[in-house]
């Protein structure tokens, strides 16, 4: 009886110089740049490349540099991951922005925001360069990409996909991570969501809590509905069914700020999730001895899914985010 011929062997996946054998796992720095001090500054880098085939997805966080919700996210869901058991490739980026990690800040050193300088330039800005190598060595080698965000300086957000849910594909995924809520968004110019998109690749982007701050509740989310992710993309077994949520995944299409019509002291009295309707007393505006200065109210019904944390506002400044459900 003659033996059956096993299967060729999956081929290793190039990253950077390197290259990562089938069934293993590697840690890769792609350099970025060198400082005034002479150290060198790369992009870490996690590849996981599984034994089997299926789709090859990146997974990143801190875009921004003060979003460090993100890291934690990506590394509890790494941990749950195994190269001789994944079904595909996984390349994990918890950090882009690596300068503005290190410091805190949102943006680079230069000042410009790398979430709009994608797909960026080998020989233009610090912030082009490395949105270009992102590009190069991440994306498109990617069929679908999870972009973890939250909310900038002195906000919250409710945890929330924001998509193109008018793709089936996309809708397809933002349905399955599972967050309380899918936002349909507009691509921006210059995001890496929308340069993704134009490399062909399917992109989710997650946004979740607040900026410099680790909270458990969008961690948790965050990390699940990667695992989800990957289960309906059947690079991991489904995952065993957990509590119930509160509620079904709410769709929306329109979303807008409540703005201050005054200045003073905020006392609101709403949070993140709660319904609210047009016209409700959303908290209000006190002078510093505490007298009532101005009332906030909702201009739409709908789901609060981002706040202010500041206490001090200026007429003009967004202080609730309403979504508007389909």
């Amino acid at each position: 009886m003659s033996t059956p011929r096993r299967g060729r062997p999956r081929e290793s996946f190039a990253i950077g110089n390197v290259r990562v054998r089938a069934g293993s796992t590697k840690e890769v720095e792609l350099p970025i740049t060198r400082l005034v001090t002479g150290g060198d500054v790369s992009l870490p880098v996690r590849v996981i490349h599984g034994r089997e085939p299926g789709p090859t997805v990146w997974v990143n966080a801190a875009v921004h540099g003060d979003e460090v919700l993100g890291v934690e996210v990506i590394r509890r869901a790494v941990a749950t991951l195994s190269a001789k058991e994944l079904r595909g490739t996984l390349v994990a980026v918890p950090v882009v922005n690596v300068l503005g990690f290190m410091t805190g800040d949102r943006y680079l050193p230069d000042r410009r925001d790398l979430n709009r300088s994608f797909p960026g330039s080998a020989r233009g800005s610090l912030a082009s360069r490395i949105a270009h190598l992102f590009m190069t060595e991440v994306v498109r080698k990617c069929e679908v990409g999870i972009d973890l965000h939250t909310a900038s300086d002195r906000r919250a957000n409710l945890p929330q996909i924001r998509a193109d849910l008018d793709d089936p594909r996309t809708r397809e995924l933002a349905e399955a991570f599972g967050a309380p809520l899918m936002l349909h968004a507009k691509l921006r110019d210059g995001s890496l969501r929308q340069a993704g998109r134009e490399a062909g690749a399917t992109v989710l982007l997650y946004e979740a809590g607040e900026a410099l701050r680790f909270d458990e509740h969008p961690i948790t989310v965050g990390v699940e509905g990667v695992r989800r992710v990957l289960a309906a993309l059947g690079m991991i077994d489904p995952l065993p069914p957990g509590p119930a949520p509160e509620r079904a995944p709410v769709a929306a299409r329109s979303s807008g700020w409540v703005r201050a019509r005054g200045t003073g002291i905020l006392h609101l009295e709403v949070g993140l999730g709660e319904q609210v309707e047009a016209g409700q007393r959303l908290g209000g505006l006190s002078d510093t001895f505490g007298r009532r200065v101005r009332l906030v109210h909702a201009d739409r019904a709908g789901i609060v899914i981002g706040l202010t944390t500041a206490p001090i506002v200026n007429a003009g400044d967004a202080l609730v985010h309403v979504a508007t459900p389909d």
